[in-house]
């Protein structure tokens, strides 16, 4: 008994190490409150930490469109460390992509809104040239403007994304492209009302959502990458996809849709399509 109390005496004169200090990481609010992809993203970088061993905080800021957010990360005193949103050359230039597909590549994946009253928008359409027949919605500076034009589909833009609803219900557009993984929770929104996912089409172009974190940031975004890459390993990654996403695809019933490929002249090179554990496999 003395020499077991001697040993819990010795052990306690030994100091207690201390906890490691909290990181606050503050993410952009890109769409708002309303952005459909808060939960999975919030969810996907709380994994990183926890996958990482780093005790962090998630700090949501003001709402900003996403070139205001790149600005932002480059600054030294800026008020967000990181945002999520497709890639691109121009991006993955200004801020440090952790090349890891959140989406699977379904950001890519694009079915559309359309008016209630007007259902059929895009029925018998096969071809890219019969879909430039009828005008897209997107926000001005999100790149699937850039994609879309470039492969000859016309796009009427407004600098917020919200305002594009109420303007689809107007029909100063024909319909919105949305990913697959977001276009339904769009559709149940109040602001949607009038408009419904369209049953006929799914346009296709290759791409990634990525967290784009701030460049003078690089341990950051070391310790996020290792930690999505942990949970690519052990499995927690794809649970998560499948908890917030899998039920969205499965209703939207992509094999039987009309599928129209495009290009993305926006795709940087070192985009990893050929990890095939990263992407969507239809």
């Amino acid at each position: 008994m003395r020499a077991l109390l001697s040993f819990l005496l010795l052990l306690l004169s030994f100091p207690t190490p201390a906890a490691a200090p909290v990181q606050t990481i503050r993410y952009a609010l890109i769409s708002g409150l309303n952005d459909p992809h808060l939960d999975y993203m919030l969810a996907l970088l709380q994994l990183a930490c926890d996958e990482s061993g780093l005790r962090c905080q998630l700090q949501g800021t003001h709402a900003m469109n996403q070139s205001r957010a790149l600005v932002q990360l480059g600054k030294a005193d800026s008020n967000i460390d990181l945002f999520w949103g497709m890639t691109s050359k121009e991006r993955e230039s200004l801020a440090l992509p952790i090349r890891i597909p959140l989406d699977k590549g379904l950001i890519g994946w694009r079915v559309a809104l359309v008016p209630a009253s007007k259902p059929d928008t895009l029925a018998g359409i096969t071809t890219r040239q019969q879909l430039a027949r009828r005008v897209a919605g997107q926000v001005a500076d999100w790149p699937d403007t850039i994609i879309l034009r470039a492969a000859g589909l016309p796009v009427l833009t407004s600098q917020d994304y919200g305002n594009l609803f109420p303007m689809l219900q107007r029909q100063r557009f024909d319909y919105f492209p949305r990913s697959v993984i977001e276009v339904q929770r769009e559709a149940a929104m109040p602001v949607a009302k009038g408009l419904l996912v369209d049953s006929h089409l799914v346009i296709q172009y290759p791409s990634a959502m990525y967290f784009f974190v701030s460049p003078l940031q690089p341990q950051l975004a070391r310790t996020l990458e290792l930690g999505l890459r942990k949970g690519l390993e052990d499995g927690r990654f794809n649970k998560l996809f499948q908890r917030y996403n899998g039920q969205y695809i499965a209703r939207l019933e992509l094999p039987g849709r009309t599928r129209i490929r495009l290009d993305n002249p926006l795709l940087p090179a070192a985009t990893p399509l050929k990890d095939s554990k990263l992407w969507y496999q239809p």
